[in-house]
């Protein structure tokens, strides 16, 4: 017998925690651009277990959403009065509890609510978890491009804006006329410099309607960076049926990740902040070593096995890591390329981190596959991979293993497995990028001719050479054999 989850069934539901504060009594102090598996299972928990102290019920959270498909989350959310139920699995243990830190979430098109509702005193913050591609940047330049057009679109039509930034500075645009003080906001996305991306966003976007607008929120609005990390898949039929037999609970869409969690954010909040170093936020001067460390080892390591494992056919991420092949090959990269050319980080071995990275992507229980890890490569590779090998070249160390990371990149994006399945569309350029794996089985330097994605490590001759033997090889001898080589002698 399954208990429907929603706020009256709480007192029935015996298999996990529920909240204990009192949810009528919350107020919002944060509005949420992008309330998606990963902000529930990071800030949304975060937020939870401060309101679980007894302490800070003014900051609870207001879901927003830009897009058609935020709709349908939006729906399931409301029909179970905004809860959540987290699943926390490691390899020996599953654990679920049931979050109540959102109290509303606002219908997506609705641009006169959400910007009255921004414009409400009483929302203090704005944070944003909308993906790596959704920031209107240049891959290789990682600058704004004032020149989307839908940026061009809410330029001209700021009472009815259709992005989220768009959304944001019509509501800093009302707070200000107002004589409101402005809202902090804060990115929770896997950026670097993500509080500086996402101010170069909003005032490019600010210089484009009224350069006194883009010279206000540059003088007063604060943008902290911030690093965020907890491994969370999608969620999926196998997920939900999963929660109604081990915790007799029916939620409409639940979210599983592993226990792990953490967040590191720059104390810059002018308008105030919630106590959240009393649940373990980490606040710093400096974030930058932080992401940076996260950025290149962690994600770094993800795109690392993710195209490999998928030419190989391999599903889940923890069989990637029990495959020898792989498993050595992630460690061979990031060893000897990846973390030599990360800086210190304070109060951090990365070694010692890195295994404990090896660890969370062994995790039997999280179910994450390789499908998402390989999403969205032609905005990840230019944070995660490339950063690091231009690093290497630029200093005349070789780059050897990430220009093979960054070949099996575009052997994937050809389209079929090395068994000959086909690979379905994994990426927002997904037409462009397999046009160009085509012709790079017989050029590979087409593939590098992409120079918004790779910059000036196309021009470099020893990541050119190194690039076009691996893809050259992958194609001759294919993947399983192309790292084993690489494995014993290097290609």
């Amino acid at each position: 017998m399954t208990t429907k989850l929603s706020a009256a069934a709480l007192p029935h539901i015996t298999t996990a925690p529920v909240p204990a504060y009192d949810r009528s009594a919350l107020t919002a102090g944060i509005v949420h651009f992008g309330v998606g598996n990963f902000h529930r299972a990071h800030q949304a928990v975060y937020l939870d277990d401060l309101f679980a102290t007894g302490s800070d019920h003014d900051w609870a959270l207001i879901g927003a959403g830009v897009r058609d498909a935020d709709e349908a989350m939006r729906q399931k959310l409301l029909a179970q009065d905004w809860l959540t139920t987290i699943v926390e699995q490691e390899a020996d243990s599953s654990s679920a509890r049931v979050t109540g830190a959102m109290i509303d979430y606002l219908r997506p098109g609705d641009s006169a609510t959400i910007i009255n509702t921004l414009a409400d005193p009483a929302i203090r913050i704005v944070s944003l978890t909308i993906t790596e591609g959704g920031y209107y940047i240049d891959p290789a330049s990682q600058q704004f491009d004032p020149t989307h057009p839908d940026i061009v679109f809410d330029a001209a039509h700021m009472t009815a804006p259709r992005t989220a930034f768009g959304l944001i500075l019509a509501g800093l645009l009302a707070r200000r006329t107002a004589g409101t003080v402005p809202f902090t906001v804060m990115s929770c996305d896997n950026i670097p410099g993500n509080g500086h991306v996402t101010a170069n966003a909003i005032i490019g976007l600010a210089s484009l309607v009224d350069l006194g607008l883009a010279a206000w929120v540059e003088a007063n609005v604060a943008f902290p960076n911030g690093m965020v990390d907890r491994i969370t898949p999608a969620t999926s039929a196998r997920e939900i049926a999963l929660l109604a037999k081990e915790f007799a609970i029916e939620d409409n869409w639940p979210v599983f990740c592993e226990r792990f969690k953490q967040w590191v954010l720059e104390d810059n909040f002018p308008a105030g902040r919630p106590a959240l170093e009393r649940v373990g936020v980490q606040f710093v001067t400096d974030v930058a070593p932080y992401e940076h460390m996260k950025i290149r080892i962690l994600n770094g390591g993800h795109a690392t096995i993710a195209y490999p494992a998928a030419l190989l056919d391999i599903h889940f991420v923890h069989d990637a890591m029990a495959d020898p092949m792989v498993g050595d090959f992630l460690a061979k990269v990031e060893r000897d390329e990846i973390i030599p050319v990360v800086p210190p980080v304070p109060g951090t071995n990365l070694d010692d981190y890195f295994a404990l990275c090896t660890r969370r992507f062994a995790n039997p229980k999280i179910g994450d596959t390789i499908r998402r890890l390989a999403l969205d490569g032609s905005n990840r590779q230019p944070k995660f991979i490339i950063p690091s090998a231009l690093d290497r070249v630029n200093n005349s160390q070789s780059a050897q293993g990430l220009a093979l990371v960054s070949a099996l990149w575009c052997r994937y994006c050809y389209g079929t497995t090395d068994s000959g399945a086909i690979i379905a569309p994994n990426d927002p350029s997904w037409d462009r990028l397999t046009v160009q794996a085509r012709l790079a089985k017989s050029d590979p330097t087409a593939w590098l001719a992409m120079t918004d994605i790779y910059g000036d490590l196309a021009e470099n001759p020893s990541f050119i050479k190194d690039f076009t033997h691996a893809l050259t090889t992958l194609w001759l001898i294919g993947t399983r054999a192309t790292l084993e080589r690489y494995l014993a002698n290097g290609l």
